[in-house]
């Protein structure tokens, strides 16, 4: 009979390391698909110059690049903390700090670019003027003063918390070393929901005035692009959502693992890792990548290494 147990807990826990493999393997894949599509995405950017002087897809590319390094930075804590590897906690903290500024640089740049469509909409004289890609450029360095602001909640506490001695060790890096007290964790929460305040009341604005543009739209050309604002406006929003559920799974998780339930824990965190990490960076392509006629049809033609030449003659190489 006891040899039974051993054999069923034996093959209880190697269902389960064989389980998690399949799951590691499932993100690998995932994440591989999305940089390759992010990768695409950016590359067709920079091959028409039309693309990198419209500030609508600079803050397009920069989303993109964004995600890609999040994205690699991710997989790469996840991989090296599946397999017990250790890294030095210097560059952990580097690391960690990168993913901090990161994590909000998407969302602000979502929010700016719900403004450029609100000013394409509502403003159309002032367009050409305010919308610029030297504009653009400045926007993308205030988008990452206030990343930066966020890491500043946690890094000064964590430096004066820890000895020097501490920066050489190695250790299983984790964006959740920097918190050293528990008070910490909730200044960051209470900080980053105030920052998505700001950026979904910003977002909720330009969509209620676009909508009210779309209702006095004259023409029939007018009206389908404002409507086609208003869907990509919608569609930000939901991915901003879904950032914000991504602050929130650290308190769910944590809360789950007091309760003393591992294999309960694990799948939590593996799910909201799908859900609200890797689903958000896969929308940018599905908003513009795709959606974005202009660009699907340049896109189109490098993904299939140039075979298909319907290029509309406003894109074709001079």
């Amino acid at each position: 009979m006891a040899l039974n147990n051993t054999t069923l807990h034996s093959d209880v826990i190697n269902s389960s390391v064989r389980l998690i493999n399949e799951k590691v393997l499932i993100v690998q894949v995932l994440v591989m698909v999305f940089l390759y599509i992010n990768s695409l995405l950016i590359f067709t950017f920079f091959k028409k110059e039309t693309f990198y002087t419209n500030t609508r897809y600079i803050f397009f590319a920069h989303t993109l690049i964004c995600d890609c390094v999040f994205l690699f930075m991710s997989d790469l804590l996840l991989v090296m903390s599946y397999f017990r590897i250790l890294m030095p906690a210097g560059l952990c903290v580097i690391i960690c700090v990168v993913m901090i500024i990161l994590t909000f640089a998407t969302p602000l740049t979502l929010t700016a670019m719900s403004v450029e469509r609100y000013v394409a909409i509502c403003m159309p004289l002032r367009h050409a003027e305010i919308s610029t890609p030297h504009r653009a450029l400045y926007g993308i360095l205030v988008i990452h003063a206030f990343s930066i602001l966020q890491s500043f909640v946690v890094l000064p506490i964590f430096v004066v918390s820890v000895p020097l001695s501490f920066y050489i060790t190695d250790r299983i890096c984790s964006v959740e070393m920097l918190i050293v007290n528990s008070w910490q964790s909730h200044l960051k929460s209470a900080a980053s929901q105030f920052y998505f305040l700001i950026m979904s009341s910003t977002i909720i604005f330009t969509y209620i005035k676009i909508l009210k543009a779309a209702k006095i739209a004259s023409t029939d050309t007018k009206k389908k692009s404002t409507s086609k604002c208003l869907k990509t406006v919608i569609l930000h929003g939901f991915q901003l959502v879904l950032s914000l559920f991504q602050l929130w799974c650290p308190f769910i998780e944590m809360a789950v693992l007091q309760i003393g339930n591992l294999e309960l824990f694990v799948t939590i965190r593996y799910l909201d890792y799908l859900a609200f990490i890797l689903a958000p960076k896969c929308l940018n392509p599905l908003i513009y990548g795709l959606r974005d006629d202009h660009f699907y049809i340049v896109l189109k033609n490098y993904a299939f290494c140039g075979l298909i030449n319907k290029i509309s003659p406003a894109f074709t190489e001079k």
